[in-house]
């Protein structure tokens, strides 16, 4: 039995089965996830076939040695900002085999929100070889910290699901 709630099996389900019909392997980078995003993936038989590797960032210092994440970048911004989000997404797609790579850095809760970044605040970056690389802001409130996890997990999902990229 899986230990996700249905509605991410089945994402992560259709994720692996899209990506495996178009050839497309994923990297992640996660914060304040924790692995739960390749956890997700890995879940479902057959995820070998398109899961290359997983970041687990937790700390600043995690973000600058393995995504190479400038610490200039997170003094000045914070770790949980659009330039931090970009800047694991692209680390996480140089330093993996993968064709697109999703990063997650929020605040989960109960704890550390401010006015300026509240309780459910997450940042994702989405970056594909070639492309652009994306970034998306997402306030899910102060719901509750494994919700907020929860919700995390189910948007990178979302974002990860191949379309027109290839």
């Amino acid at each position: 039995m899986t230990p996700f709630p249905p509605v991410i099996e089945e994402a992560a389900r259709a994720l692996v089965t899209a990506c495996r019909a178009r050839s497309i392997t994923l990297a992640t980078a996660e914060s304040c996830t924790g692995g739960l995003i390749g956890a997700a993936i890995t879940e479902i038989a057959g995820s070998s076939d398109v899961f290359d590797r997983g970041f687990i960032t937790y700390s600043n210092a995690a973000k600058q040695d393995l995504l190479d994440v400038p610490m200039a970048l997170i003094e000045q911004y914070g770790a949980v900002s659009e330039p931090v989000a970009r800047a694991m997404a692209e680390g996480a797609l140089h330093h993996s085999r993968a064709d697109i790579a999703v990063s997650v850095t929020g605040i989960a809760g109960p704890g550390g929100g401010s006015a300026v970044k509240p309780v459910g605040l997450v940042w994702f970056g989405l970056a594909c070889r070639g492309a652009t690389t994306k970034c998306i802001q997402r306030e899910f409130g102060d719901i509750g910290r494994a919700a907020v996890r929860m919700e995390t997990v189910a948007q990178a999902l979302a974002l990860l699901m191949p379309d027109d990229r290839g």
